[in-house]
């Protein structure tokens, strides 16, 4: 998942070339996974619940030996009860993020997936977390991973889907444009098909923090790709995948090189960019230099209902929106 903070500012409707843009909300007809920080304002998930099939609560991460982990705590069960309370299911997710070093931990990962005795533990203790705390499912959110994390990660999908029979257990993806190098990341996308409930195909962060510069956070040719590329090892079951699309932008300042990029609300994208917002019919995202050099490119409900005839045409389950506190509200139409 993307790793972000909350903003507040409310959403402000501006003009683009002197047309009315940037819609408040965004209607789409297929159901919606909505990811939410645990710490978010609870009412997120009322604003957009007309949409939401389940919320994804952001969750728990490995320890960096990858031997434990731990349950999820108050705000995460806050988060649950606020699902459950609007008739909505809730899982909650298992990712490798590490405070200390800012990013995913491939080598937490790998000392997980490659001990079946670490994979026994970690899998206890989400098993625990399903019984006793009433969750419906669990997500594994394992990224940045090798080639190596293969076969461990076919395992623990496996091990966990033994442990909460009758739950379902899902997966992010990360998106990439070849076969190969959905392998070469750790993904055996034939075996992840046969073994998950749910593939959520992570079609965002084309562009963001790192080298990669100023461009489209998900541009939809390159969703296309990747999608079409998980869909053709899925033996059929295109119903089991669920199309990710971002609910925010980044801002590169001129010396982004150097690492100065910040994620951006789509309703801070909308205020920062006034009049200067310029929508990409190509990339299906809006994207603004700023009067400092600085330049946007965030993608928001118009985005998100644009991609509509994607998830239709492919036969896919939904949609995931990252994240609801981010994110302009959903509605369902």
């Amino acid at each position: 998942m993307a790793r972000s903070s909350k903003f507040l500012a409310a959403g402000v409707v501006v003009a683009a070339f002197g047309l009315v843009a940037l819609p408040a909300e965004a209607s789409v007809s297929s159901p919606v996974l909505a990811y939410q920080e645990e710490g978010a304002a609870t009412s997120l998930i009322a604003a957009s619940a007309g949409a939401i099939e389940m919320v994804g609560v952001d969750g728990v991460n490995i320890a960096s030996n990858g031997a434990s982990v731990g349950l999820p705590d108050s705000a995460a069960t806050g988060q649950l009860a606020a699902a459950h309370a609007r008739g909505k299911k809730a899982e909650f997710l298992i990712g490798n993020f590490s405070e200390s070093i800012g990013d995913f931990d491939e080598s937490a990962a790998y000392k997980l997936l490659s001990s079946t005795a670490h994979i026994n533990t970690v899998v206890g203790t989400l098993k625990s977390a399903v019984n006793s705390q009433g969750w419906d499912g669990v997500e594994i959110d394992l990224e940045a991973l090798q080639a190596r994390d293969r076969p461990g990660l076919v395992n623990f999908i496996k091990a966990l889907k033994a442990a909460i029979p009758g739950k379902p257990v899902g997966i992010a993806v990360t998106t990439f444009t070849t076969e190969q190098e959905f392998q070469d990341n750790g993904y055996d996308l034939w075996a992840i098909g046969q073994a998950v409930d749910r593939l959520v195909l992570m079609a965002y962060d084309q562009h963001g923090f790192g080298d990669s510069g100023p461009g489209s956070v998900g541009a939809l040719a390159w969703q296309s790709t990747g999608l079409d590329i998980v869909l053709g090892e899925m033996d059929g079951h295109n119903d089991k995948v669920i199309l990710g699309e971002a609910g925010y932008g980044y801002r590169w300042y001129q010396d982004w090189s150097s690492g100065h990029v910040d994620q951006v609300s789509d309703a801070q994208a909308r205020s920062l960019a006034g009049s200067k917002a310029v929508w990409d019919g190509a990339a299906h995202e809006w994207h603004a230099t700023l009067s400092d050099g600085s330049i946007m490119w965030w993608a928001d409900a118009k985005s998100l209902a644009d991609r509509q005839s994607l998830v239709t045409d492919r036969g896919v389950h939904g949609f995931a929106v990252w994240d609801l506190g981010l994110s302009d509200p959903i509605t369902h139409s």
